[in-house]
This record gives structure tokens, C-alpha cells and sequence, in this order.
């Protein structure tokens, strides 16, 4: 396919998002952003700095990396990664990267991040056509190696676009024009539960040309597991969880950009990104071995139970555990005022959702976001 088939999907040209952040400095919102990431400098940093490229590199290199940084320094109590040899594992450039998804941001930009500081090129991101609210967001996106991924449409649309997209990502991959990162389902884990949507892999093979096993081998596939010690927009994803359980959840009218920025304004405590080996020919072949669906849901169980593996647990992960089971199994694992602080930072958080809904199920929900982890890392083990 020519880069004129896949032109409303495909990022930004580096002139268009020469263009692109151009327009993005005039914004009356640019002052404000400029001043909370950049507090010590003028009011016009970020606005300068936006008009003052030439390639989509040297932004995300000089920009976008300052940027994560402020906000990593004043919502964090620091980023680590492991693994990240495995960018470049066998000598191989481009990869597909299938992530776990907890935050709509925040995700993606730490894997730009950890790409940059492990001198590695930086990889385009998927994202949901429905996040892209209004031109501002749309520009800053695509600006920043964004595949728009087509949601809300009927079944036969569906279906063609998600041959585009799955086109578009094969194209990158094999050719070595650049890495993908895509969410491992579509919206965030809202339940502490990383799971791989099966029809994203179908999607992943719709576009390849030779066997299920030579189709999967193609993308070079990277596992990622994204950890925060507190989770971002954690109440409001137990509200909506609970909301949801009582009949159909209707976003109100820039939800997705109120959790944006959420999510870059809450306290995160410590972040860290394990980046797996890429599945293995013996990994592939063996799900290749099962008929019909059966060879999807092998690799997905693959993804998920390494996914899963590479999560990184915290104090809040086992306080929130024994909170939920009335117990003390996890006690070795924090301390009576690492505990207390928990419970204090939940009261706070569920106090400023808990309108409409049962305190007690909240409670509850909210327990098993960070709880549940562990239980999904047992049942690996036990496998």
C-alpha cells in the first residue's frame, strides 16, 4: 500500500507536524500547560519551544522528553525500566509492542521515554480515534508518531479499517520504518485485570501473507507491562466499574479529556516498565499447532501470562490485598505506616467519587484494583 492509503490513520509528516505545532502554540490553553510543566521559566517556554522545529525527532527528543520529565519530578517518585535490551534483541530494529493499558497518556509516553534513553528509535502509538476531541489534541497526538485507530463505527467499517490498521502496523514492522506500541485491549484496565483482547490478534494476522506462524513471527511481538504504585484515575475507575455492573455506562461529554488530565496531574508514586524477551518461534509454533480460534487464544495466553509476570508489585498492591481479605498474608511486605497512609489516600480519593454509588462496593472495587495482581501472578504460578 501507498502512505496515500493509509492517510487519515497514519501520523503526522515531519512538515505537517512542523505545521501541526505551529498551530498548538497559538492555543490560549499554551500558557497555562506551560507554566504548570515549567514552572520556573516564563510563560511563553512552551509556546517558543513549539515553534522553533523541523522534525518530529528533534520535538519528541527535546520537547516531549522534557516534558515526561517535569511531570515524572513532580507526580512521581521516579520511572524505572528493566529489560529494555530487549528493544534491540537478535539485532532487530522495529518490533510490535503489546502493553498492558492503565493510563491513556502516560503509557505510551514512558515507552517513548525508555526508547530514547535506550537509544533506540522511538515507536509510532496507537490511539482510539475517540480521544481525539478536538484539533488541540488531534495535532499534539499525531505530532507524536500517532496511529489512529477508527472507533465507533459499524461492523463492515470495522472490518475494513481494522485490515488498514493491521496493514499499517505489518507495513512499519517488517519494512523497518518503525516500532508500534499498541494497548493490549481497547480503554484501560479499570479492574486491575490485564487481559489481551482476542480479536486484536486476529486483527494482527488479517494483513500478513503467509502462514499463521510465518504472520506472527513477522511482528516481532514484545510483551510490556506498565506498573504504577498508585494507580492513575484509580476512584474513577472503580466508580465507573461499579456503574457498570447496574446497566450501560454512557461517557459524559469530555470524560476521556477530564481522565487525561487526571492522570497527568495525580501522584503516581513509583513507575516502573518491564519490557519482556519478544515471543519465541517455539512460543508461536505451538500455538500454530491449534486449529481455528484455539491458536489465538494460545498466544493471548502467552501475552497475558507475561504481561502479568513482568507487573511489578507494591506496598499498595499487598495493603490493598489483606485490606480486601480481612487478613495480614502480605504484612512482610509494608509497614504499619506505609498501610495507614494507604488507607488515608483511598478515604481521600473515594470521598471525591462516592456520590450516587454504595461506599461499601466502592470500596471494594477500588480494593481489587490494586489486589487483584496478585491473584492473577498466583494463578500463573499454580499453572
Amino acid at each position: 500500500m501507498s502512505e496515500t492509503d493509509f492517510g487519515d490513520i497514519r501520523p503526522y509528516t515531519d512538515e505537517e507536524a512542523v505545521e501541526a505545532l505551529a498551530r498548538v502554540s497559538r492555543h490560549p490553553m499554551m500558557p497555562i500547560i506551560s507554566k504548570y510543566l515549567f514552572p520556573d521559566l516564563p510563560i511563553g517556554t512552551l509556546s517558543k519551544m513549539l515553534r522553533k522545529f523541523n522534525s518530529i525527532d528533534q520535538f519528541q527528543d527535546e520537547v516531549m522528553s522534557a516534558v515526561i520529565e517535569s511531570i515524572l519530578d513532580q507526580t512521581s517518585e521516579g520511572f524505572t525500566a528493566t529489560g529494555t535490551e530487549n528493544f534491540k534483541k537478535d539485532g532487530k530494529k522495529t518490533f510490535l509492542a503489546v502493553s498492558n493499558h492503565r493510563d491513556i497518556v502516560l503509557d505510551p509516553a514512558l515507552v517513548q521515554y525508555a526508547l530514547l534513553h535506550s537509544g533506540c528509535p522511538f515507536s509510532e502509538i496507537c490511539v482510539g480515534s475517540n480521544l481525539l476531541s478536538n484539533k488541540l489534541i488531534e495535532d499534539l497526538m499525531r505530532s507524536n508518531r500517532m496511529i489512529k485507530v477508527i472507533r465507533g463505527i459499524g461492523a463492515r467499517e470495522l472490518y475494513l479499517s481494522s485490515q488498514r490498521l493491521s496493514a499499517y502496523i505489518r507495513e512499519s514492522v517488517s519494512t523497518g520504518r518503525s516500532p508500534v506500541w499498541i494497548a493490549q485491549r481497547e480503554g484501560r484496565t479499570k479492574d486491575g485485570n490485564d487481559t489481551t483482547e482476542q480479536g486484536l490478534l486476529k486483527m494482527f494476522d488479517m494483513s500478513g501473507k503467509g502462514s499463521f506462524e510465518e504472520n506472527f513471527k513477522e511482528l516481532n511481538i514484545i510483551p510490556l507491562s506498565i506498573s504504577y504504585e498508585f494507580e492513575p484515575c484509580d476512584a474513577k475507575k472503580a466508580r465507573e466499574v461499579l456503574l457498570r455492573r447496574k446497566g450501560p455506562y454512557v461517557k459524559k461529554k469530555k470524560e476521556d479529556l477530564h481522565s487525561i488530565m487526571t492522570g497527568i496531574r495525580q501522584q503516581k508514586g513509583h513507575i516502573h516498565l518491564e519490557v519482556g524477551e519478544p515471543l519465541s518461534a517455539e512460543e508461536i509454533a505451538k500455538a500454530a499447532s491449534y486449529n481455528g480460534n484455539d491458536r489465538y487464544q494460545a498466544i493471548r495466553h502467552t501475552l497475558d501470562n507475561r504481561i502479568i509476570k513482568g507487573y511489578k508489585l507494591w506496598p499498595s498492591n499487598y495493603i490493598a490485598h489483606d485490606l480486601l481479605s480481612g487478613t495480614d498474608e502480605y504484612a512482610n511486605f509494608y509497614d504499619s505506616e506505609q498501610k495507614q497512609g494507604f488507607i488515608q489516600y483511598m478515604n481521600h480519593k473515594l470521598q471525591k467519587v462516592s456520590l450516587g454509588v454504595d461506599r461499601d462496593e466502592l470500596q471494594k472495587v477500588f480494593l481489587g484494583i490494586y489486589a487483584n495482581p496478585i491473584d492473577r501472578k498466583k494463578e500463573i504460578a499454580g499453572q
